[in-house]
């Protein structure tokens, strides 16, 4: 295992972790690039050439993926903390999704071939999500308790940042941009296909200062099907004993509900701003690029807040400006109103999920750790598509997209209500640990 808490020390460690941090820049561009703004368009309109169609085979492409993320990822934390280390497995699925984002860009315009894209698509998920577990369990051995709030905020301020830089390499450099030097042909969609490769060589290459200077935890000398059977008992034995993790439990369903809430707000915003406020398309992107740099903004600022108060009193106060800003959202009926709360919510974004991390870094035990960030991904992935389905029930049945939207407050204070019952970290400590 890791020793010592390499923030506080020398220059070595220091790099360790900010490599670390890096490695959501580099990750952060599969999401944004990939799954929000070009490929899932690409694909509707594209390849299979019709919005309702495309649209709903990518909403069952990006579901079924996330099923079998939340499945797995208790699965693989429990036996990597068997096996002891976690490097191995952040770098094989880090490969697996920059394959398969290469790989897309062999899906051509037109070629409705909807299983080749979706089995790369849904590889891709599959490894950018199960990476993130591996990664996140590193944190807790890199920071000190006392660091851990804004080494968590650092690095989802990056992935923010990352992800947007990306996002305009790929629109001004291939999209819009003169790519007569690389002889792409854009009658054939060439110059979009490319931002696939983009993202493949840009998750690779900013992902290596994490493969070769953050350490690792010492190997446990258990061979793989053996780590397969004991991590698999571990988390049976844990089920068993899951009073005895009551209060991370607890939490772990708080985190279920207000993610969803934040997830649907990110679903449904760009339809929101079209249908109720009439943005055209390069109007939503500008709004979505806007709120990933003040959700950018607002995980570096509340990094020390973090550290300050503790990730549980960070969550709630990120929830209470969640929730004015998404009410006032949904009252007001100006363009510029709407902006301007939008993005005081994306303040709000970044906190919420750097604080809920740092929160269980501080409060996982240390035999299972992985296994706890599998679980906290399982928690992000098991229910995501309640919240998406309430809104459209919701706005079907009233004929409004205001009621339909008003639905994502419920997410959020029922979680802000969990998290009142929820003790501080150190608490948590000494009675589950």
């Amino acid at each position: 295992m890791a020793s010592g808490h390499p923030d506080t020390s020398t220059d070595e460690n220091r790099r360790a972790l900010w490599s670390w941090a890096l490695y959501d820049w580099a990750n952060s561009a599969f999401f944004t690039i990939i799954l929000t703004f070009i490929f899932a368009r690409y694909f509707s309109e594209s390849v299979i050439q019709d919005k309702v169609t495309g649209t709903e085979a990518w909403g069952n492409i990006v579901g079924l993926s996330g099923l079998a993320v939340a499945i797995l990822a208790p699965i693989l934390g429990a036996i990597a903390d068997q096996n002891g280390r976690r490097k191995p497995w952040l770098i094989a699925f880090t490969l697996l999704c920059v394959v398969a984002t290469a790989m897309l860009w062999f899906v051509a315009p037109g070629s409705g071939d909807l299983w080749f894209a979706a089995f790369w698509v849904s590889l891709g998920i599959l490894g950018a999500e199960c990476a993130f577990i591996f990664y996140n369990a590193m944190l807790p051995d890199l920071a000190s308790p006392e660091r851990v709030g804004r080494w968590s905020g650092w690095s989802w301020g990056l992935g923010y940042v990352g992800g947007v830089t990306c996002l305009v390499v790929a629109l001004f450099g291939f999209i819009e941009g003169d790519t007569s030097w690389l002889g792409l042909d854009r009658d054939n969609l060439e110059h979009v296909r490319a931002t696939f490769v983009l993202v493949a060589i840009w998750y690779l290459v900013f992902s290596l200062p994490a493969f070769f200077l953050i350490p690792d935890r010492h190997s446990s000398g258990l061979p793989l099907v053996p780590a397969v059977r004991a991590g698999l008992a571990q988390l049976a034995d844990s089920i068993r004993q899951v009073r005895k993790y009551r209060i991370i439990v607890r939490f772990l369903i708080a985190r279920m509900l207000y993610t969803d809430g934040l997830a649907t707000i990110f679903t449904f915003g760009g339809v929101y701003a079209a249908g109720t406020f009439g943005m055209n398309q390069t109007q939503v992107l500008q709004f979505a690029i806007a709120l990933n740099i003040t959700s950018g903004l607002g995980a570096f600022a509340f990094s020390w807040v973090d550290d300050a108060i503790g990730g549980r009193n960070t969550v709630l106060l990120s929830l209470v400006g969640l929730t004015c800003s998404a009410l006032a959202i949904l009252v007001v009926t100006d363009p510029l109103w709407f902006w301007v709360f939008g993005m005081t919510l994306g303040i709000f974004v970044g906190p919420l999920q750097s604080a809920s991390r740092s929160y269980m870094a501080r409060v996982a035990p240390p035999h299972l750790q992985t296994q706890m960030f599998g679980l906290f991904a399982f928690s992000g992935k098991a229910t995501a598509f309640m919240g998406p389905l309430l809104v459209g029930w919701v706005t079907a049945v009233s004929g409004s997209q205001r009621w339909g939207m008003s639905t994502i407050l419920a997410f959020l204070l029922v979680g802000f209500v969990l998290m009142l019952t929820i003790p501080p970290a150190k608490e948590v400590a000494h009675s589950e640990r």
